[in-house]
């Protein structure tokens, strides 16, 4: 299904270090009888006495240095793929000397940067408030339970007690879907789900940026959509004295600053123009923000967001989900969801779709908040498995 818009997330490459290949004794005794030659500038040239020749052959190949001519060179490990002993067997040490006379390059080979710190795993989370750290517009980032506040008074901070952590909360919610309908398992195993992984919660949200994004995207393709965010950017782009700030993605102020005609040469129309204008104003007043995004409940979120012009139902939930790695979110206007949900209950979908029924092309929207109901507060991973009941291809969501 070809979904109209969404809060979308990124992917990181992938890489591999590459594995050295050690030298062999041919090698050497030909970069040996190489240093033997006699210069043209020196009438006799030394000869290595037979006790270094004899050291030389001796020496293991895996101690030999690659050729200086070949320089050895290390792809940096994706941050999304932990360090194995493969690669750290691959990489060079550093400082490794020539032993071949006559070779007196003493280039050392760059060593691999260091793996990625592992995710946390004790980070405190709770079903209905933002799980995601979310980076404000000017560079802080933020956490819905700060460390050492986890156990303070509801009443104090407004908001409930933790339930998981980090490292507990996907597998707290597999277990609850699979004790309220063991059917669930075998999709469950087949599908990992990222969003709610350490890996995935680890993820640093900028929310203004995403919520523009979602501005941009609506009703265009994803290449469309990439292009017009790019010449948008580009408005904001400023040169100094370290180059051009390509990557920095404009602030409320620096847009509210900005002339309508002037947003709309990056391709928006006039209603995109003004609903992102209108955006930027609430988080530059302070109406909307990262810390209210952290603390705010499910219906105030809703409430706030889609009070936005330009943000409907549909896409406060995506962006609830994708984003903030909410977990008990459900859209029921979702058609993929409805869908998945008319498959998960026996219902032949392809005799439905032509019945028409408004909004609700495959199953009444109470019907499907009665089937959600058992899963919650883990309604988010619920919808995700819906969506894969029916092979909907994820992929649209992100970035």
């Amino acid at each position: 299904m070809a979904l109209r818009r969404s809060a979308r997330l990124s992917a990181l490459p992938t890489g591999k270090v590459p594995v050295l290949q050690p030298t062999t004794t041919a090698q050497v005794r030909n970069s040996s009888s190489r240093s033997r030659q006699p210069s043209n500038k020196v009438s006799k040239a030394r000869k290595p006495s037979a006790r270094g020749k004899k050291a030389l052959h001796a020496t293991a190949p895996e101690q030999i240095a690659p050729s200086s001519s070949t320089p050895a060179k290390s792809t940096p490990s994706s941050a999304t793929a932990p360090s194995d002993s493969e690669n750290n067997r691959s990489a060079a040490p550093a400082n490794i000397w020539d032993p071949v006379p006559g070779n007196h390059d003493h280039r050392a080979s760059t060593p691999p940067p260091p793996p990625p710190p592992p995710p946390p795993l004790d980070r405190p989370v709770e079903p209905h408030r933002t799980n995601a750290t979310l980076l404000t517009p000017h560079g802080s980032s933020l956490v819905a339970y700060p460390p050492g506040t986890e156990n303070e008074s509801p009443t104090k901070t407004g908001r409930p007690r933790p339930t998981a952590t980090t490292g507990t909360l996907l597998e707290k919610a597999t277990a609850h879907l699979i004790a309220t309908d063991p059917r669930l398992e075998p999709l469950i195993k087949a599908h990992p789900c990222p969003l709610f992984t350490p890996e995935g919660l680890a993820e640093e949200i900028d929310p203004f940026r995403s919520l523009v994004q979602s501005i941009i995207g609506q009703q265009v393709s994803g290449a469309a959509a990439k292009s017009i965010r790019d010449k948008f950017v580009a408005l904001f782009t400023t040169t100094g004295e370290h180059g051009t700030d390509a990557d920095r993605f404009p602030t409320p102020e620096d847009i509210i600053r900005m002339e309508i005609e002037t947003l709309r040469t990056a391709g928006l129309s006039q209603r995109k123009a003004e609903y992102i204008l209108g955006l930027s104003r609430k988080f530059a007043d302070g109406e909307l923000s990262a810390r209210m995004l952290l603390s705010a409940t499910d219906e105030e979120l809703v409430q706030k967001l889609t009070a936005v012009r330009g943000l409907g139902l549909w896409s406060v939930e995506m962006f609830a989900c994708f984003a903030l790695k909410r977990i008990d979110v459900f859209s029921t206007g979702d058609l993929g969801v409805q869908r998945g949900c008319a498959v998960f209950t026996g219902k032949d979908v392809s005799k439905l779709k032509g019945k028409g029924g408004g909004k609700f092309k495959y199953m009444a929207e109470k019907d499907m908040l009665e089937l959600a109901a058992k899963y919650a507060p883990y309604r988010s991973l619920f919808m995700w498995y819906m969506w894969r009941v029916t092979d909907v291809n994820l992929a649209v969501m992100s970035s």
